[in-house]
């Protein structure tokens, strides 16, 4: 393999596959920040239950967004799965 081939540019299906996945990376990136700020709570002693219902909204924004992200790859025909 050369270095060109390892370097080159994304194709536009490429793009249009990490732009139908940007939801569920951005609920997943949220899920995330709540995690953390929950932590961060608890060490510093204050954790509270708002605190609880923040990350357990976030995981269940990653679940939807995961169905939403299935529902829509298979709707769509994609050239990969050409009978």
């Amino acid at each position: 393999m050369s270095d060109h081939d390892f370097y080159t540019e994304p194709t536009a299906a490429d793009l249009a596959a990490i732009e139908a996945e940007e939801p569920l990376l951005a609920a997943e990136f949220a899920w995330a920040v709540a995690e953390v700020e929950l932590l961060a709570a608890i060490n510093r002693g204050r954790s509270c239950e708002l605190d609880v219902r923040r990350v357990r909204r976030a995981e269940h924004a990653v679940i939807r967004e995961t169905f939403a992200l299935v529902n829509r790859l298979n709707r769509s025909p994609s050239p990969r799965r050409v009978a």
